[in-house]
């Protein structure tokens, strides 16, 4: 059986980091997953990138196709991306057999903390620190951050490290996926 799940929270909340622990943990169980990491797709289809609602609105369409496609192709989907609006994991939710939604639950002063001292690969870097710009679109400052209405998961990443965040989602799909009911 094969699934996505969606990873959401605010930009530094921890969602690569337990998107990817996850992976590992269901690599070592036999559970082969693909991980799509909006910040990685973003340099593809937007290298520069404007964060504009029109822009997102692609973004987000086309991470959601990405994803269906995988998924019924046979390939289980982890993706990681903030979707600042519900619209974004909304369209997943209905294009994807199997679907369901992960929130990380983290303050705005902690996120901005974090990624204040995030090692860069994929994600830009100074996102908090841009908020202040005119023009600015930065979930959770500029623009809203819309939690999810009922996730299937929801993790504080600040009661919790990674690795605790990461195995419970991971229980959640072995739990799942080992009845056979859809997630």
């Amino acid at each position: 059986m094969t699934w996505a799940i969606w990873v959401t929270g605010l930009p530094g909340s921890g969602k690569t980091a337990i998107a990817r622990k996850v992976r590992d943990i269901l690599a070592a169980q036999g559970i082969n997953v693909r991980v799509l990491e909006l910040d990685e797709i973003r340099k593809f289809i937007t290298p520069k990138p404007s964060y504009s609602e029109e822009e997102r609105d692609i973004v987000y369409s086309s991470l959601v196709y990405m994803a269906k496609l995988l998924v019924e192709s046979g390939k289980p989907v982890i993706i990681d991306a903030t979707a600042n609006r519900r619209k974004y994991r909304e369209r997943a939710r209905k294009n994807i057999k199997n679907f369901a939604e992960v929130y990380i639950k983290c303050s705005l002063e902690r996120c901005m903390e974090r990624e204040r001292q995030r090692k860069v690969e994929y994600a830009p870097s100074g996102i908090y620190k841009r908020a202040k710009e005119e023009g600015a679109t930065v979930p959770g400052v500029n623009v809203p951050y819309e939690k999810p209405e009922n996730p299937e998961v929801v993790l504080d990443s600040e009661k919790m490290n990674v690795e605790e965040c990461a195995e419970e989602v991971a229980e959640f799909i072995i739990v799942k996926r080992h009845l056979k009911k859809e997630i």
